[in-house]
């Protein structure tokens, strides 16, 4: 295998002057970098990334966690994580947690044993705290991203509840409806819960008594959705109007409607948080609350990397994004 020396020798430099090249920590001549660099492809030499990553006691990476990286927002907040993370030299290592404890936990200790320099995690929905809070312990900076809460780190997400609360009042205020239902699912993961909150106070503000009935719960995984809503569509007294916590759900409300051969928004008015990508391709248009989801990965990677530079010594931060409501033609809204 060829060595840093092999690559001078051919180049006629010494061996920092490689380095220099190799790693960019100083400016070299045109010419010498041209020779250097003909020698690196000449010999095949590779550097030895852990080893000058032990010599500087970082691994220029960093760990990602999410419950699942197929979903629209998280994929979108994956690639703000990773387009801040290249433009700072660090690989992004990503785990997907599957919404279960478990690998949660085994992803959290390999991560670690492979000595990332910081951490990025969306917490299942019954997370072991304990687990993160010890990595926190062991000195590697954690950022919450998504779902906040719970332990004491830098957290990045959006207000939930008070979009959710304008999203139920114009279905109120706006359209008339007094019986709405809520596809929730897992109120265990924080970012549901809140939303879920909000649902009920736009119910006090608009002196709609609660109808426990009406709120799905659930894993909040589409098919389980769709299950439940259905149960719920077949009421003699079906709600008029639904909102959906999350794409999943969203998915679980509109096969259920359409296996019962009900439209929208004729026959039930529908609204979502979160939704779906090319949103302009669907006949009616549906309303949605949308997250910057690139904004959070972002700007959470960006908190990250403060931490992990020293930059930024202050106690842990909790930044919420404002998401946005696009109403369309699913609530009754004109297009």
């Amino acid at each position: 295998m060829a060595t840093i020396s092999d690559v001078a020798r051919m180049a006629g430099v010494s061996t920092s002057t490689v380095s220099h090249v190799i790693n960019g920590t100083r400016p070299v001549r045109d010419e010498t970098r041209t020779r250097v660099e003909e020698a690196v492809r000449a010999t095949g030499y590779r550097r030895d990334s852990l080893a000058r990553a032990l010599r500087r006691s970082r691994t220029d990476s960093i760990g990602l966690i999410l419950t699942d990286v197929a979903e629209p927002a998280f994929a979108a907040m994956a690639h703000g994580v990773e387009q801040e993370a290249m433009g700072a030299g660090l690989t992004v290592l990503l785990a997907n947690s599957g919404e279960d404890p478990e690998l949660e936990a085994r992803a959290l200790e390999v991560l670690a044993e492979r000595r990332v320099d910081g951490l990025l995690i969306a917490p299942v929905a019954r997370s072991r705290r304990g687990a993160i809070t010890e990595v926190i312990d062991q000195g590697t900076p954690v950022v919450l991203i998504d779902r906040l809460g719970g332990v004491k780190a830098d957290q990045v997400g959006v207000d939930n509840t008070a979009p959710m609360r304008e999203l139920v009042l114009h279905l109120v205020q706006a359209h008339g409806h007094r019986r709405i239902a809520l596809a929730a699912g897992d109120t265990d993961v924080s970012t549901i819960a809140e939303r879920r909150r909000g649902y009920l106070e736009a119910l006090d503000e608009a002196g709609i008594e609660v109808d426990d009935t009406l709120i799905v719960t659930g894993s909040g995984r589409a098919d389980d959705t769709r299950e439940r809503m259905t149960n719920v569509l077949r009421q003699p007294q079906r709600p008029s109007a639904v909102v959906a916590a999350g794409t999943e759900t969203a998915v679980g409300v509109l096969g259920a409607a359409k296996g019962l051969g009900l439209s929208t928004p004729d026959d039930l008015a529908f609204a979502t948080f979160d939704g779906f990508p090319h949103t302009d391709l669907f006949r009616p248009g549906i309303t949605t609350v949308t997250q910057p989801a690139h904004e959070i990965g972002a700007t959470a990677m960006q908190l990250l990397l403060s931490r992990i530079d020293g930059t930024l010594t202050t106690r842990p931060r909790a930044i919420r994004l404002e998401p946005e409501i696009t109403y369309r033609e699913s609530c009754g809204c004109p297009a």
